[in-house]
């Protein structure tokens, strides 16, 4: 695998912007897959878009485990989670380069343009099939402007080495994104 870059948090602002939702809606692309009532995880939350828009469906009997890398981001997110009256619904997470840190179960990963930034992607797989609850399920999407399809393969035979199996491949704009199961 290439080397690492984990996206800077003032970088986040180009594509974490409220024309977004034109091609990533959280309600289309989340849909049958969070529920009201779920306990779902956002790895790599950055300024957090998707945790807003999950903590939206989760509502207040659900909950949003918002985990990232930097602390600047955590702060943005939760802000503009203020902003949209969901702060109550998340809890933000600092993680380490090579450590989520967490041992909560949940229902629903959500692992969007983060995996390629993992020093090791196998053991983020491993963790992830730790903190899943049955039945739950992991979307992995990664950018396709950015991560090869080659890159995006080996990333996917990693999961699928730690015991997830591939449920379907998922159409999402600017992406290479799989459903994934234990």
């Amino acid at each position: 695998m290439s080397e690492n870059h984990v996206c800077p948090w003032w970088l986040a602002y180009t594509f974490d912007n409220p024309l977004r939702r034109l091609i990533h809606n959280p309600v289309r692309i989340f849909d049958g897959l969070v529920r009201q009532g779920m306990t779902v995880m956002d790895v790599g939350c950055g300024m957090g878009y998707f945790s807003i828009g999950m903590a939206k469906i989760v509502g207040d009997s659900g909950r949003v485990i918002a985990i990232d890398l930097q602390q600047q981001m955590l702060d943005i997110m939760l802000k503009r989670a203020t902003r949209e009256d969901v702060t109550h619904r998340i809890e933000p997470h600092l993680s380490e380069a090579d450590k989520i840190n967490i041992s909560n179960r949940v229902d629903f990963i959500l692992a969007f343009w983060v995996v390629h930034e993992f020093p090791d992607p196998a053991s983020f797989f491993n963790k992830a099939a730790s903190l899943l609850k049955p039945e739950g399920k992991l979307l992995y999407s990664e950018p396709s402007f950015h991560v090869s399809a080659t890159q995006y393969n080996d990333i996917l035979t990693a999961a699928l080495a730690d015991g997830f199996k591939k449920i379907k491949d998922l159409n999402i704009s600017f992406s290479r994104a799989a459903l994934l199961s234990l």
